[in-house]
């Protein structure tokens, strides 16, 4: 599956109770820490720009970010860019290594969860000229699929923006660079 070949910024939320904790938190709801809280704020300074569209997925993570680091925006919430459901392994201790092709007990199949954030992306990109898209990382490693084959790279910190933007003059060539403020 491609992107549309249109730039956009992308953010992971602030830091999670989950992710203070070292823990899976996947589709549960899991509020951001204080220290979450308090990153959300500072990224205020980089990230409160006038953009088309402040987008977020369902879960209160990503809410409580978008709504502490570009205030007063109007957020457009997306079920289909919500992390990945890893059943059975939600709430369990994050593994130094993660297999995404395997499926755990009662969650969701890497091909399913790849195809909706991909195509709500699509969807998004179509609709608005330069949006702020705040996710997950498990979005991250969709669209780090999409542009370069595999979900395996850096792990991507929390609010720490990147543009996702096509190569000038290449076809089909992509690049993460990191975000400094500027608008598209």
């Amino acid at each position: 599956m491609q992107l549309i070949s249109k730039p956009f910024v992308f953010a992971r939320h602030a830091q999670s109770n989950f992710n203070a904790a070292k823990r899976i938190g996947g589709s549960t709801d899991s509020h951001l820490s204080e220290l979450g809280e308090q990153q959300a704020r500072n990224a205020a300074k980089l990230l409160n720009k006038s953009w088309s569209a402040v987008c977020t997925s369902d879960l209160a993570r990503t809410i409580q970010t978008a709504k502490l680091a570009v205030p007063g925006h109007e957020l457009k919430q997306f079920k289909g860019i919500r992390e990945r459901d890893w059943g059975c392994l939600e709430g369990c201790p994050i593994p130094d290594a993660t297999d995404y092709f395997a499926t755990p007990e009662n969650g969701e199949p890497w091909d399913d969860f790849y195809k909706r954030s991909i195509d709500t992306i699509n969807h998004i990109l179509a609709q608005y000229e330069h949006p702020l898209i705040i996710a997950h990382s498990g979005i991250y490693r969709a669209i780090h699929h999409s542009l370069f084959g595999t979900p395996k790279g850096p792990r991507i910190g929390n609010i720490e923006p990147i543009i996702v933007q096509p190569k000038r003059g290449q076809t089909n060539c992509w690049e993460l660079i990191p975000y400094r403020g500027h608008l598209l």
